[in-house]
C-alpha cells in the first residue's frame, strides 16, 4: 500500500510538472525542438515510472532506519541549500560542495568525495559551458 500512495502522490507531481511546462514562452530566436520538450520528457518518465510502481508494488517494502533516514534528510537539504547557492557562488563551488558531501555520504573516503565533488564541478562546467555552449556562470566574477 505504501508504494501506490507514494507513486501515486508522484504522479500528481510528474503531471503538475508537465502542466507547469506548458506555460514556458518559446522566444522567436529558439531552438527547433523547443525549451518545452525536456520538461515534458522529464514528466513523461516520471510519470511512466510511478504507473509501472502502481502496477507492480513491492510486496513487502522495507523502511530505512534512523542511520539512513538522517543520511537522506541531509542529501535533501544539501540539494534545497545547492539550488540557493548556485546564483550568488556560481556552478563550480556550490557543486563541488554538494557533490563532495554526496558522494560521502554513499560511503565514500573523505579525500576521495572532495575530489570527486572538485572534479564533477569543473568537468561538468566545462561540458556545460564550452561543449553544449551554456551562458554558465563558473564562479562570479571570474568567468
Amino acid at each position: 500500500m505504501s508504494d501506490r500512495l507514494f507513486a501515486g502522490l508522484a504522479a500528481l507531481v510528474a503531471l503538475a510538472y508537465i502542466v507547469g511546462a506548458t506555460g514556458i514562452q518559446a522566444s522567436f530566436l529558439s531552438d527547433p525542438v523547443g525549451p518545452k520538450t525536456f520538461p515534458y520528457l522529464i514528466g513523461g518518465a516520471a510519470l511512466l515510472a510511478c504507473l509501472v510502481i502502481i502496477a507492480r508494488p513491492t510486496a513487502a517494502p522495507t523502511w530505512p532506519n534512523g542511520i539512513t533516514l538522517l543520511k537522506l534528510l541531509s542529501a535533501l537539504v544539501m540539494l534545497v541549500a545547492y539550488t540557493y547557492a548556485l546564483k550568488p557562488l556560481g556552478f563550480v563551488l556550490p557543486t563541488a560542495i554538494a557533490a563532495g558531501y554526496l558522494s560521502y555520504l554513499i560511503g565514500g573516503h573523505p579525500g576521495r568525495s572532495a575530489l570527486t565533488g572538485v572534479g564533477l564541478a569543473v568537468g561538468l562546467f566545462l561540458v556545460f559551458r564550452y561543449l553544449l555552449g551554456l551562458g554558465l556562470v563558473g564562479w562570479p566574477g571570474i568567468f
